[in-house]
C-alpha cells in the first residue's frame, strides 16, 4: 500500500515519518530522491549549469542551492524550468524504488514523505493520505527556534502555504503533532494499525 505522508512547515512531519520507519514501514523522501538527482555527475546538474548559469555549481562542483534559490524564488518562469529538469528524474526514481520493493516481494506499508503533495495533486496516486497538523501557536515556535526567524516572518511563511485545515478535509488519517513526543506516537501507532488492517483486507480479497 502506498500512502502519502504530508503536512505544513514546522509541523514535524520528518518525526512522523521516522516513527513510521521504526515501526517497519518503508519512507521514500520527496526531499532526498529531490538531493540525488542534482548530485554532481547526474544529467539535471549539468542541464541546470547550463540554463542558469555555471555560478550555480559551488567550488566543490556541488548544486549552489543558496544560489539557486534565489533564483527561482523571484522568476516563476525560472522556477518551472527547474521543475521540468528535475521533477521527471525525481518521478523515476521514485517510480524505480517502488519497483525494487516489488521485487523485493515487499508487501508492507510504503510512505511517500512529499512537503507538497496536495498542491502538486500527486495525493491523487496516493492509496491513503496521512497529514500531520500542529495548532498555529506550536507551529510558530518550532519554526521561530528551528530557523531563528521572528514571529512575522515565522507567520508570514505559515499564511503562504496552504492552510493545514483545508490539507487535513483531503487526508485519510489525520495525525495531531502538537502534544509531546509520547503523544505523537500513540497517533503513529494508531494509524500505522488502521492502515496494516486495511493493507490484511486487501491481501484477502
Amino acid at each position: 500500500m502506498l500512502v502519502g505522508l504530508t503536512g505544513g512547515i514546522a509541523t514535524g512531519k520528518s518525526a512522523v515519518s521516522e516513527m513510521f520507519r521504526a515501526l517497519g514501514a518503508v519512507i521514500i523522501d520527496a526531499d532526498v530522491l529531490a538531493r540525488e538527482v542534482v548530485e554532481p555527475g547526474e544529467p539535471a546538474l549539468a542541464e541546470i549549469a547550463r540554463d542558469f548559469g555555471s555560478n550555480m555549481i559551488a567550488a566543490d562542483g556541488r548544486l549552489d542551492r543558496k544560489a539557486l534559490g534565489a533564483v527561482v524564488f523571484a522568476d516563476s518562469a525560472r522556477r518551472r524550468r527547474l521543475e521540468a529538469i528535475t521533477h521527471p528524474r525525481i518521478r523515476a526514481r521514485f517510480d524505480r524504488r517502488l519497483s525494487d520493493l516489488a521485487g523485493q516481494q515487499f508487501k508492507g506499508l510504503v510512505f511517500f514523505d512529499a512537503a507538497v503533495m496536495i498542491e502538486s495533486g500527486n495525493y491523487k496516486n496516493m492509496d491513503r493520505l496521512v497529514v500531520v497538523v500542529t495548532d498555529e501557536t506550536t507551529q510558530i515556535a518550532r519554526l521561530m527556534a528551528r530557523d531563528g526567524c521572528t514571529r512575522e516572518d515565522a507567520l508570514a511563511r505559515i499564511r503562504s502555504q496552504m492552510p493545514l485545515s483545508e490539507k487535513a478535509k483531503l487526508a485519510d488519517h489525520v495525525i495531531d503533532n502538537s502534544g509531546s513526543r509520547a503523544a505523537t506516537e500513540s497517533e503513529v501507532r494508531r494509524v500505522q494499525v488502521a492502515l496494516t488492517a486495511e493493507l490484511a483486507r486487501r491481501a484477502t480479497r
